[in-house]
């Protein structure tokens, strides 16, 4: 069963009658790359959420987002008197240098200097980190089953241009006794234009003919692309997601695709191997969003 890298998943609920919002979104990543924005009461719980990330996503480049509804009734904040006191002291004694006169807006300015205002948190209790992990892994599950979903669509994509591929490689066969007599043909009118000047062995011509052809055969590529299809749609059907393997099969088919093209010599073989490659492509596309 496929599933994308690109997921979303919400959970909402309540911890001391305020309401909490747990969002996450997923996007491809070779690795897990996970951002996470938790509210400042609860940053504690991040080594633990990691885990939690690492367990169910596996891989992808993760944002998880927490809200609190009036968060700030959770935070105490105290001004620090003395040294509000000493940074005035300390602009009037700079206003008297320069002559310049504090006016009586200097407050708002003179709370967001250094240290004045300090923010404490309350202690959270054991219960409410419980309701945070267990809803972060109830958004978590969301994310899953979007990525499942997304999944099942890509793989009625790639089932669809595996069997397109498995199609234009059935196309070839009627082309193929063609393609050797155009290649006799060919060599034929070659030796045409020389005859007249050496000697010429047919015996040994036909032996040349012969093995020109078998260095140019491409039935074991044939065969081969046919099989990594079939692999191909197998590993799809796995019960979990195999995108990096699928990756590596889709290497191999594109590998056999463009041996086919260098051996075709001819039109017609070669526009069925441009469309392969065309099919291939999209393939490649779409699996680096597969888990």
């Amino acid at each position: 069963m496929l599933k994308s890298m690109t997921g979303f998943g919400q959970k909402t609920g309540n911890i001391s009658g305020k309401r909490v919002i747990i969002e996450i979104r997923s996007l491809n990543s070779r690795n897990l790359d996970a951002n996470l924005r938790l509210s400042s009461k609860f940053r504690n719980l991040e080594p633990e959420i990691r885990v939690l990330l690492g367990n169910k996503i596996e891989r992808g480049k993760i944002d998880l987002y927490m809200t609190i509804e009036n968060e700030t009734d959770f935070s105490e904040y105290k001004v620090n008197r003395d040294l509000a006191r000493h940074y005035l002291a300390e602009l009037k004694l700079l206003g008297s240098e320069i002559d310049l006169k504090l006016t009586p807006d200097l407050l708002p300015s003179l709370l967001r200097l250094p240290d004045v205002v300090t923010q404490s948190v309350s202690e959270i209790s054991e219960d409410d980190k419980q309701i945070i992990i267990e809803m972060t892994g109830a958004a978590l599950d969301n994310v899953d089953a979007f990525r499942a979903r997304e999944g099942a669509v890509l793989a009625k994509d790639f089932e669809q241009r595996i069997n397109a591929i498995i199609g234009l490689l059935q196309e070839i066969e009627p082309y193929e006794e063609k393609r050797i007599e155009d290649i006799r043909q060919r060599l034929r009118s070659d030796l045409a234009q020389i005859e007249q000047r050496v000697q010429i062995d047919n015996n040994r011509f036909e032996q040349e003919i012969i093995y020109y052809l078998e260095k140019i055969d491409f039935t074991e590529e044939k065969l081969r692309l046919g099989k990594h299809c079939k692999d191909f749609l197998r590993t799809m059907a796995e019960e979990t997601s195999q995108g990096r393997k699928l990756g590596f099969i889709s290497q191999e088919i594109g590998r056999e695709i463009n041996t086919l093209g260098s051996k075709a010599y001819n039109s017609d073989i070669q526009r069925i191997v441009v469309e392969m490659k065309n099919e291939l492509e999209k393939i490649k596309e779409q699996l680096l969003n597969i888990l």
